[in-house]
């Protein structure tokens, strides 16, 4: 899939793209099929709902999963992000949120390139998330709201919130996300929220700010999150686990646009288990680790 002169402009300028129902019904149902049983399980890379046993979140389903470990080998969704970066990428980071209905909770304002360099010392923000509808996404169930144009700020002052949700942040100040809102046009046009049917695809640059309200309908609504970083832009640090930040900086090598809908054989390393080491974390950069041994 080739980006347009006008989706390259409107990318540099607004900062993300939207996709209204590039994945088809059968597609995102095999993707959809595969997620009950993910949730159900009870392991460190399912993080569930404060007071709930709702999950917020699911990491690394592309390694032990076939429907994911195909979507994260996707030529609809890493090729855009191969042509805007001019180089490969590797995957650092597959989540599928859950923003389940009557329970899932916000997340705050932020920029997910200031956790990146925060926590895992990202050298620059070559990295660019892609958001893809598991279920049809509509103004009640908790989607997602961008401020236009407010990646062109670069990295802002961001505190790191441990307590308000069940997953820690790097989270904007009011004043500042009050700032960036006017500026992006206040009432007319400061916040946008894409929405549409399941399937539907977002690619939105890592220094966006962007949150999601609270889902108080009952509809669910989940979405997978790939977070592609340029192969030369890898993490320097593993303060994070392994299933939340990876540490495989291989390219990704995709497969044919039908992916989804045959069996192309894929690798599953954590298929019999999460590894021990996936725990392990460091809070030295790389290079101070391989010096001292």
């Amino acid at each position: 899939m080739k980006l347009t002169p006008q989706q390259l402009e409107q990318f540099d300028r607004e900062g993300y793209l939207f996709f209204p129902g590039l994945f088809t019904r059968e597609e995102t149902k095999v993707l959809n099929d595969a997620v009950p049983e993910l949730y159900a399980r009870r392991e460190a890379y399912n993080v569930r709902e404060k007071g709930s046993d709702a999950v917020r979140t699911n990491f690394a389903a592309h390694l032990y999963s076939e429907p994911f470990a195909r979507l994260a080998r996707h030529p609809r969704m890493v090729q855009p992000v191969v042509e805007l970066f001019g180089e490969d990428v590797y995957m650092h980071q597959f989540k599928i949120n859950g923003k389940m209905a009557f329970e899932g909770d916000v997340w705050q304002w932020h920029q997910d390139y200031g956790t990146w360099l925060n926590d895992d010392m990202m050298p620059t923000e070559r990295a660019m998330n892609v958001a893809i509808f598991l279920d049809d996404v509509n103004e009640f169930n908790g989607p997602l709201m961008f401020i236009p144009g407010s990646h062109k700020r670069g990295v802002v002052d961001a505190k790191h919130d441990l307590s308000t949700t069940s997953y820690p942040l790097w989270v904007v100040n009011n004043e500042l996300v009050s700032k960036l809102v006017e500026r992006a046009g206040g009432k007319e046009g400061g916040i946008v929220s894409p929405q549409g049917p399941a399937g539907s695809m977002i690619l939105f640059h890592s220094c966006l700010v962007h949150a999601s309200s609270s889902n108080l309908s009952p509809w669910n609504r989940v979405s997978v999150y790939l977070s592609l970083c340029a192969v030369s832009n890898h993490i320097r640090r593993h303060k994070r686990p392994e299933y939340i930040a990876h540490r495989d900086f291989a390219p990704i090598a995709c497969l044919p646009d039908d992916c989804l809908l045959k069996d192309y054989p894929v690798d599953l390393p954590w298929k019999n288990g999460m590894p021990a080491s996936a725990l392990a974390t460091s809070p030295e950069p790389l290079d101070q680790i391989k010096e001292a041994a």
